[in-house]
């Protein structure tokens, strides 16, 4: 294959990743350290142990990528099946390298064993042509050789010694094959809560086409959005040999973005908007106490999980139970059962009540209807109510968050915390 940067396809085998029985982690670890290398993956193939499957598989990614890894099915076992497959495919026969074998032979000498395992012979078997590639974890070597300008290459399914084998040998050839058509790949994530996919994309569009500045800035990079229950973040991507230009178009497409996302954005190194809570309640001196209803617990267990957590928060009152809410937290009776737990008024008595009587300097409240039943017309499954108290002012606000009961308590909590740092 010809272009300017390098291309990888990933080609991963066995009936186990196909019946959900194993998580394809190896797919996702080879791409990431492609991406450190700066080749980029361009399609994947996942395919059982079979021949058909498998020729069919690596002969399409072999049409439209540099570098072709194949994963799994190296194994001494019947259904190892891809170093046959492969060696078909491509007219190599398999010949037995007689260094593999003293190898093999040693190795399980070593381990105590007396007999060698006739069954473990497949795995010195080579195809003609082909560069073995040392396995310091394992049995099974890895497979590489050139077919039509595509480097092909096998590697054993286990991920230890895939790990073993790319890091050693196989990065040492790809150096040699790809050189200068490796160009790193350079990545800055802008975090943001509290905003859709869908809106956040349609104001970066607009931007796009309503602004020729905007555009020439993104168009220096490539943009990716990953939404999940927390937020969306927005990952910029920049490939260049050059650390110091990857890193001035990724200033200039941050410094662009920010203009339409500054409302939702939040910063924090490690992705979790806790980081940024915590930092500003110490920048502030303040100490904060938490009151729960639906969330049970969830926004008091993510303040705790963040190391250093004892410098800013004093603690939480789960109040489930609307008995609670009236003795810890001081919330009245007469509000409750005029309003109901799920209002405005209980939720600033709750954070009220928090911060009084942990002697805090900030209280956070959440209530709400997590679902799946208990909600009514007034007051759906999914509404939720925040309050925040400091310095003698009250914030409040309501959203009817969609999704099942875990969606919604995960949203709250994430809606909460965002609440209080644009408070602080």
């Amino acid at each position: 294959m010809t272009g300017e940067f390098a291309r990888a396809a990933i080609v991963s085998v066995g009936n186990e990743l196909l019946f959900g029985e194993t998580v394809n982690t190896n797919a996702a670890w080879l791409g990431r350290a492609l991406a450190e290398k700066g080749i980029a993956v361009s399609c994947g193939y996942t395919v059982g142990d079979s021949r058909t499957s498998i020729q069919d598989a690596v002969w399409r990614a072999t049409r439209s990528a540099d570098l072709v890894l194949i994963s799994g099915g190296l194994g001494p076992t019947e259904d190892d099946i891809t170093r046959n497959a492969v060696a078909d495919l491509f007219e190599r026969p398999l010949q037995s390298n007689e260094k593999l074998l003293a190898k093999l032979r040693d190795r399980f000498h070593a381990h105590g064993y007396r007999e060698f395992p006739e069954t473990n012979l497949s795995q010195v078997e080579v195809p003609e042509g082909a560069i073995v590639l040392d396995n310091p974890n394992g049995t099974a070597p890895g497979l590489a050789f050139e077919e039509d300008s595509t480097l092909v290459v096998m590697l054993p399914g286990v991920p230890r010694e895939l790990h073993g084998i790319f890091l050693g040998d196989l990065s040492a050839l790809l150096e040699e094959w790809l050189g200068d058509r490796m160009a790193p790949v350079h990545h800055r994530m802008l975090h943001t809560t509290g905003v859709p996919e869908s809106r956040l994309a349609e104001l970066i569009e607009e931007a796009i086409s309503s602004d020729s500045a905007f555009a020439s800035v993104l168009s220096e990079v490539s943009l990716a959005y990953l939404p999940d229950l927390r937020g969306v973040d927005l990952r910029i991507t920049s490939r260049s040999v050059s650390t110091e230009e990857a890193k001035a178009s990724l200033d200039r497409a941050e410094e662009e973005l920010d203009t339409q996302i500054a409302r939702w954005r939040y910063h924090a190194i490690s992705g979790d908007i806790v980081e940024s809570v915590s930092d500003a309640l110490k920048d502030l001196g303040l100490m904060l106490a938490v009151a729960e209803s639906c969330t049970g617990g969830l926004v008091t267990k993510r303040l705790t999980d963040h190391p250093g957590a004892s410098t800013s928060f004093v603690g939480g009152v789960i109040a489930y139970d609307d008995s609670v809410k009236v003795s810890a937290l001081d919330v009245s009776q007469q509000d409750l059962s005029q309003f109901g737990a799920v209002s405005e008024v209980v939720a600033i008595q709750m954070a009220l009540g928090a911060s009084k009587r942990l002697g805090s300097d900030v209280g956070l409240a959440v209530t709400g209807v997590a679902g799946p039943g208990g909600g009514t017309k007034e007051k759906p499954v999914g509404r939720v109510w925040f309050a925040v108290v400091l310095n003698g002012e009250e914030r409040t606000c309501s959203v009817d968050f969609l999704g099942d009961r875990d969606a919604v308590r995960e949203r709250a909590a994430q809606a909460a915390l965002a609440m209080l740092l644009r408070t602080l």
